[in-house]
């Protein structure tokens, strides 16, 4: 069964677009830092009214999983706008809280402790900036720590005596999402109407990993930004937020932000699910603002299945618009063209 380690180790970053900023001992955001804004990319947008955030909470559908009309509620949301805020999700609000506070512990240690487990320039697991960062002019005012099963091995080097803690919060947080994200795809899967045989065999392949993003409080939050906007490889990111950062972009709109909603957790499709549903489940583009007083934490889980099962438009698809590749083979083609990686894959 492929591992994410195997679909990234032939396609290695060079070191220093791993390699986070200092951000302890940064007081002012650096020249390699400050993003141009032009008419694509407007960074006076960073902050928008409060009236217009009000507006945005109403924009992004709200979903209750134990609504009697779920799979509707989710196709809709899917189809529509490609990400949505799920409620009654049962994950416990305080496993949330314990696992972002273990990711504070981690982000809070001295920089040359986190370098100790600073992810290879060819691994998927570690301390590191996000992959993006090597198709950017600037670079990101984030640091993040990528989890794909058990933990203990970099957290045993950053807490030699004292891991066992973050350890078990996170595969319990892990284990818990595993079962809300297969549950997840399997209403989503129901509303495209895939077949029992396709359905059972995407359910039983279902990987994951688990991603703690951290956005240091910043000096100048408008010159510089978390996360550029990009779409997330995967068939679908769960997310959990600290505070407000997160936007979405909508047609017809523009950049909408995705306010946190107390005790709900966002989902966003990703390019896998864009495949597998032939376009009819878009993967959403995204990026995260910074903050001048918050330190802003965010937890990804992301599922997928193993790097080397194949993934096509599911069979019901009459006219595929994505060839037929591997988890890994597409992962690959992310690494080298990112955001254009689907166009790639495109049938013309």
């Amino acid at each position: 069964m492929g591992t994410l380690s195997e679909a990234y180790k032939d396609v290695p970053m060079r070191l220093k677009h791993v390699i986070p900023l200092d951000f302890e001992s940064t007081k002012v955001v650096p020249e390699s830092h400050i993003w141009p804004e032009t008419e694509n990319f407007p960074l006076s947008d960073h902050i928008l009214p409060s009236d217009d955030n009000e507006k945005s909470k109403s924009w992004i559908p709200v979903i209750d999983l134990m609504a009697p009309n779920v799979v509707e509620l989710i196709g809709h949301a899917c189809e529509t706008w490609g990400v949505f805020q799920l409620t009654n999700h049962g994950i416990p609000s305080s496993l949330i809280h314990d696992v972002e506070f273990q990711a504070r512990r981690l982000f809070s240690l001295p920089t040359e402790q986190k370098l100790k487990v600073l992810r290879s320039a060819g691994g998927a697991t570690g301390y590191g900036a996000a992959r993006m960062a090597q198709f950017l002019t600037k670079y990101l005012w984030h640091e993040g720590f990528t989890l794909a099963g058990s933990p203990v091995e970099h957290a045993s080097v950053l807490w030699p005596h004292d891991h066992k803690t973050f350890c078990d919060v996170m595969e319990n947080y892990q284990k818990m999402m595993k079962s809300l994200a297969h549950q997840l795809l399997l209403l989503m899967l129901k509303w495209l109407e895939v077949s029992e045989d396709e359905l059972n065999w995407k359910l039983s392949m279902s990987q994951d990993a688990l991603q703690l993003n951290s956005f240091p409080a910043c000096p100048d939050p408008k010159s510089t930004i978390g996360l550029a906007p990009h779409t997330d490889s995967m068939l679908m990111t769960v997310l959990h937020q600290s505070h407000e950062g997160l936007q979405i972009f909508r047609d017809g709109i523009g950049w909408v932000t995705v306010s946190p909603i107390e005790g709900a957790l966002v989902v966003n499709l990703g390019n896998l699910m864009d495949i597998l549903s032939n376009g009819k489940f878009p993967s959403i583009q995204h990026r995260v603002f910074v903050n001048q007083i918050r330190h802003r934490i965010s937890v990804a889980y992301f599922c997928f299945p193993p790097t080397d099962s194949q993934v096509a438009p599911f069979a019901k698809s009459e006219c595929p618009i994505y060839s037929s590749l591997t988890v890994k083979e597409y992962l690959q083609i992310r690494a080298k063209h990112m955001e254009d990686a689907l166009s790639v894959i495109r049938i013309k």
